[in-house]
């Protein structure tokens, strides 16, 4: 499996741990060597596993956390990091996503994810699966 292929892997299962509510699964996903950050839609920035892991666990215990769905992820591979861009489908409309993730004890694992509002992604933005190396 390509790093691209792989890291867009880890990222189709954090976006499948949201969307079953899978707070272990979710817990899995994020680094436990580095620090980790995350940017919530409307909330002040997490930072420290601690914090971040309580607000995904508050999320997805909550019924009514929003459904969502990843769209026209692109990764980007630099070595032992890297970094996906997609669209956040929900209901109520669109995000714009970053998933940062780092290479640690062998596997991807998100140190960062931030999201917010944007318009709709244009119909045929589909890219190719895996991006160019930059």
């Amino acid at each position: 499996m390509s790093e691209h292929a792989a890291v867009l892997f880890a990222n189709d299962a954090f976006y499948v741990a949201f969307a079953t509510r899978d707070a272990e699964a979710m817990d899995a996903l994020w680094a436990r060597q580095g620090p980790v950050t995350c940017i919530h839609p409307g909330w002040a920035a997490l930072s420290g596993r601690r914090e971040v892991m309580l607000s995904w666990q508050a999320i997805l215990a909550n019924p009514d956390a929003p459904k969502i769905q990843c769209r026209s992820a692109v990764a980007h591979v630099h070595g032992d990091s890297a970094y996906v861009v997609c669209y956040e489908v929900l209901e109520q409309g669109f995000l714009v996503a970053t998933n940062v993730f780092v290479r640690e004890d062998g596997a991807w694992r998100m140190v960062h994810h931030q999201a917010g509002a944007t318009p709709p992604p244009p119909e045929d933005d589909e890219p190719a699966p895996e991006a160019a190396p930059n």
